[in-house]
């Protein structure tokens, strides 16, 4: 269907409206101007260094006032414990320490981990937190402090971190004890899933953990982490709606949608981050499939270009017209996904509000161009310099050097404390908190520094190293070791790797012959980053799939290869209703921009659905 004048114009007009808006706040820190003078070679080197002086000032501090307390409160250089008790920050930051080459700083922090930290205590832990942040850090270390070629290895190192991330995988299988494998957001570490514990998880909570999982059973032969967490990936799949969408938060027991807005951001973002990168780093074809019909779902019913919406997952009636921060790491997704048109220019409408406020407030309202209230916060989110990153990796356009100037003088100017940085708790008036999350040390400077080092000539483990590296939702290093990624061996049950005669395995090789224009997805095996790209997202159609699994036929869908089908007992939406709210999604989307009346009706009528925010969400 062809869109109107208004579908066409208007998102672009409201681009052009937060640019040029007059914020009317004396205590904002107004960014250099850089349009017309971009970062030079030499800027860019001083910014590097500038920024691994900020990784240093956030590390000292935590170390000095914190350690080894979890997280650092860089107001008062002090610390707390925010998640396990187990020096968060620092587990956070090995990789971060590699990278710069800190053989001293990785190797005795490294050494003290290995000799300190244990995980039969009696704490009750996130999942998802404990996984992307304590699990992926260990990994990630692990691998390059065993390995001669990273050239980082230490030679007193005996596989101690391995060990620790295996057992704490070993003592968070309990909570994926469920109906439908979808996991509990929470387990104790020493006695397993509590009984009185919420049944109610994120689509996040739930499908991001397959990498760290995955990589787990390749490295220790064993294929109950793989299993458990393809598992919940395909629990989660199963329950989507007629439109291919997921919503925010289910039921573990009885597959029940407990809230049913879909969008990219807030309680979703990472599962979809999490279907691509999985595919990329172990080559399991199924990710792929699940990843092509859910990105086209998103771009045909969230997409309102440049800015993406929230739906209802059955009927995709707009929800909520709301920029959500954790949406900025879409662009940097589109980048691995090869669809670079609609990256840049989203990342254009995610960047102008970071350009009036000097940061990302957690919500944007589009149809007011006003902060979200409730949500005005800046806690040092790295996803928008993540997505910044990797557009100019992809296009080497000096544009998005400036875009990281300015990140860095908002962070040292807004956000810079006494012994780290800080939370903002107003993105109007730039008020700050005493707190800062591990991440800011494990993302937020990582990829600042990976961006300028690259326009540099780029020295470091990511660019030049022996492997290609995929970086997880919390910016830890997982490399595309053969062991790892060994993209045409995969076991015939569950996708899951295995190795060795225990369990029967089904030898399968891969012909998939997909054009470039068709999916540049399949490509990236090569460099996972190319620079030129089709200018739709239409790329991601149904793949022949010939030859990939004894009887399967070309052209089926992911449901129809595997056995997955609706699990829709719950839905009151009829299929004709469904059908006919399809056909008018487009016009929904005029919705989007609205006069002011209007939206104090619409939140007026809207306000019994607003979210609840203290949900557990991606960090990343």
């Amino acid at each position: 269907m062809e869109k109107t004048w208004n579908q066409r114009c208007l998102p672009m007009l409201l681009l052009l409206a937060i640019l040029s808006a007059d914020t009317n706040h004396n205590n904002i820190i107004f960014l250099r101007q850089t349009a017309a003078d971009g970062v030079t070679p030499e800027e860019a080197t001083h910014l590097r260094d500038e920024v691994r002086e900020m990784f240093y000032h956030a590390f000292n501090g935590y170390m000095e006032h914190a350690f080894p307390l979890d997280e650092l409160k860089p107001l008062s250089c002090g610390g707390e414990d925010s998640l396990g008790g187990y020096a968060l920050t620092l587990i956070d930051s090995l990789d971060m320490l590699a990278l710069l080459g800190d053989r001293e700083r990785f190797t005795s922090s490294v050494d003290w981990i290995g000799k300190n930290l244990r995980f039969d205590i009696n704490k009750t832990v996130s999942v998802f937190e404990t996984t992307i942040r304590v699990l992926g850090g260990l990994l990630s270390a692990h691998l390059i402090a065993s390995d001669y070629a990273t050239g980082m290895r230490i030679p007193s190192y005996d596989n101690q971190l391995f060990d620790l991330a295996e057992d704490l995988a070993r003592r968070m299988l309990p909570a994926f004890d469920t109906p439908t494998g979808i996991p509990f957001g929470s387990v104790n570490l020493l006695y397993g899933v509590d009984e009185q514990e919420s049944r109610i998880t994120s689509t996040a909570g739930g499908g991001t953990l397959t990498l760290e999982f995955g990589m787990l059973s390749r490295l220790t032969n064993d294929p109950i982490f793989e299993q458990v967490t393809k598992n919940a990936v395909r629990g989660l799949w199963a329950r989507r709606s007629k439109l291919n969408l997921v919503g925010a938060h289910i039921n573990v027991f009885t597959g029940e949608w407990t809230q049913k807005d879909a969008g990219i951001g807030t309680s979703i973002d990472s599962f979809y981050e999490y279907l691509l990168k999985a595919y990329l780093l172990f080559g399991d074809e199924e990710y792929l499939f699940i990843f092509q019909e859910a990105y086209a779902a998103a771009m045909h019913y969230l997409y309102n270009d440049p800015w993406y919406v929230e739906v209802n997952m059955d009927s995709a009636a707009i929800v909520w017209p709301l920029f959500n921060s954790l949406q900025a790491f879409w662009p940097g997704l589109q980048v691995l996904a090869g669809d670079i048109d609609p990256a840049i220019r989203t990342h254009a409408a995610f960047f102008s509000v970071w350009k009036r406020y000097g940061f990302t407030p957690e919500g944007f309202n589009l149809a007011t161009l006003t902060v979200q209230q409730g949500q005005k916060s800046y806690p040092l989110r790295p996803e928008l310099i993540e997505s910044t990153y990797w557009l100019y990796k992809a296009t080497r356009d000096p544009r998005y050097l400036d875009v990281g100037r300015d990140m860095v003088v908002s962070l040292q100017y807004g956000a810079r404390c006494p012994c780290g940085y800080c939370h903002i708790v107003d993105v109007e008036f730039h008020n700050k908190e005493d707190h800062m999350e591990s991440f800011f040390l494990a993302e937020t400077v990582k990829y600042l520094w990976l961006l300028f080092d690259l326009a540099s000539g780029p020295d470091n483990l990511v660019e030049n190293g022996p492997y290609k590296y995929i970086f997880s939702t919390e910016g830890h290093l997982l490399p595309a070791t053969p062991q790892i990624s060994l993209t045409r061996e995969h076991c015939s049950y569950l996708g899951a790797y295995c190795k060795g005669g225990s369990i029967e395995q089904e030898s399968r090789k891969s012909d998939i012959s997909i054009h470039p224009q068709e999916n540049n997805a399949s490509a990236l095996s090569g460099s996972w980053v190319h620079s030129s790209y089709p200018s739709d997202s239409s790329f991601l159609k149904s793949t022949s799939t010939s030859g990939l699994m004894k009887g399967l036929c070309p052209g089926l869908t992911h449901g129809q290869k595997y056995g997955i089908s609706y699990v829709d007992a719950t839905s009151t939406v009829q299929e004709d209703h469904s059908t006919h709210q399809r056909e008018n999604v487009a016009d929904s989307h005029s919705l989007l921009v609205v006069s002011q009346q209007s939206a104090d009706n619409s939140l007026s009528n809207n306000k019994n659905n607003d979210h609840d925010m203290n949900v557990q969400e991606s960090s990343e």
